[in-house]
């Protein structure tokens, strides 16, 4: 989708079709209005109607939200998908309002997405959307300044659904850390990867131990945004299990379909640095992937093992299929022990099936100590359209996972509660003085749904980039 912005009037604007939005049968003519009746146009919200002798497309919101129009957007593009047109135009004033850039943008480039990389017929998705900002209060060069903003924060988004979504013989830790390294490319961004040798020579054991069957070697990568007078500083750590068998601790066959997405969260910091080569932000930003694959062999650890981490805190094995975990323990250490003065240490993950238990599948688990920081979240959430939801700790949660012969286990017994506890057990691995900065973000559900919904696609939906995206905006403020 090309997406541009015109000053001329609408009706001058030459198009295939215009996009009209309508929450009501006011100013409707006679003619269309009993059309729309005919076909229960307004029985549904997202209806939508093409009109050959008008040239418009309607579609009908029952409510001016900014993800109502998101998704209306959406359902609009997706309905002409087959039709052969061009170009699409539409009033950036609708429905008495001034329509917002960022809704209309993430709507269309968002709600539009395929993943065509494994298809021999491609079909093409090159319509022309023209804005008319003629009746807009907001000058034209703020407006254009928007528009790249959010084509920058779409597109980062799209391109992690394309990394999740790629195939785990094609998507490895060295192509991830290789991805790294073209982000880097850019003079904004600095990039480090470090291999197994490192992993073994600093004690970074768990990490080590859970990829150490693999025939990919596992990568540890640093990349990092510094601007000059950074308003703070962040730590973003995410789990990058390229393809996650279980280990040992087999997953059942349906269970390892679609494993590929246990990148997700590693995968999503590739975005929002991306998204930062290309946009200026006063935040220093320091993203630490760990890019690992989850196989069986003789060279597999097991349960029952023993692992000393790299913060020298032991951990007994019980079941390998928990290894994400591991990995982030052994990476929030290593952020913790290279990274001074930090403000805020978040870390990300496909961590446990619970949090899609607690949430239904769509809302991010959200767990730590800090009330205060977890309510910017909340308003980063509400801004970006990304759903959270906050899970307690408690004291008795926390004596889930001791261990008779190590400083702790890497799973409780009891699977009740299992995101708290996983949650929990990363808590072990966050210094004291960062445990008031520090927040865990559980994606399993809605990193990867094997179904539509709103305007995310069937696979990945590059969840998280959005969310972080905001927050920092709320903190540069």
């Amino acid at each position: 989708m090309n997406i541009v912005l015109n000053k001329e009037k609408i009706e001058n604007i030459n198009s295939d079709l215009e996009l009209v939005l309508i929450k009501n049968k006011k100013n409707l003519n006679s003619k269309i209005k009993k059309v729309l009746d005919e076909i229960n146009f307004f029985s549904s919200a997202y209806n939508c109607f093409a009109s050959q002798n008008e040239k418009k497309l309607y579609i009908y919101v029952n409510d001016k939200s900014n993800e109502t129009f998101k998704i209306a957007f959406s359902k609009a593009l997706n309905s002409v998908k087959s039709y052969n047109i061009d170009s699409i135009k539409l009033d950036i004033v609708q429905l008495k309002k001034e329509l917002k850039i960022n809704n209309i943008v993430e709507g269309i480039l968002l709600g539009t997405y395929t993943f065509n990389k494994y298809l021999n017929d491609k079909k093409k998705n090159d319509i022309k959307i023209i804005i008319s900002t003629y009746n807009s209060i907001t000058k034209y060069e703020d407006l254009k300044k928007k528009l790249a903003y959010s084509l920058s924060l779409s597109n980062s988004v799209n391109y992690v659904r394309d990394i999740v979504n790629s195939a785990p013989e094609d998507y490895y830790p060295k192509v991830m850390a290789s991805d790294a390294l073209k982000i880097a490319e850019d003079s904004k961004i600095n990039c480090e990867v470090y291999g197994e040798d490192y992993l073994q020579e600093v004690g970074m054991n768990a990490m080590y131990s859970v990829g150490k069957a693999s025939r990919h070697e596992s990568q540890l990568i640093h990349l990092s945004y510094k601007p000059k007078k950074p308003k703070a500083k962040i730590v973003l750590v995410g789990k990058g299990l390229t393809y996650d068998t279980g280990g040992l601790s087999l997953k059942r066959g349906e269970g390892m379909i679609s494993m590929k997405c246990d990148k997700g969260g590693a995968s999503a910091l590739l975005g929002v640095m991306k998204f930062l080569s290309e946009n200026d932000v006063d935040i220093e930003v320091h993203s630490i992937l760990g890019a690992v694959e989850n196989m069986i062999g003789g060279d597999a650890y097991k349960p029952d093992d023993v692992l000393k981490t790299y913060s020298g805190k032991t951990v007994e094995v019980t079941n390998t299929d928990a290894e994400g975990r591991l990995v982030l323990a052994d990476c929030l250490t290593y952020a913790q022990k290279n990274i001074k003065d930090i403000d805020y240490i978040f870390d990300f993950a496909t961590l446990t099936g619970a949090s899609i238990g607690a949430f239904g599948g769509y809302t991010t688990a959200v767990m730590g100590y800090n009330e205060k920081i977890k309510k910017l979240i909340t308003k980063a959430s509400n801004k970006s359209g990304e759903l959270v939801g906050f899970l307690p700790f408690n004291q008795f949660m926390e004596n889930k996972l001791k261990s008779s012969i190590a400083d702790m286990t890497n799973t409780s017994s009891n699977k009740n509660g299992g995101a708290i506890t996983a949650s929990l057990f990363l808590s072990n691995f966050i210094e004291k003085e960062n445990k008031n900065k520090w927040l865990h973000f559980d994606i399993a559900g809605p990193s990867y749904r094997k179904e539509t919904w709103g305007y995310n696609p069937y696979g990945a939906t590059g969840c998280a980039v959005r969310l972080v995206v905001r927050f920092l905006e709320n903190i540069n403020k």
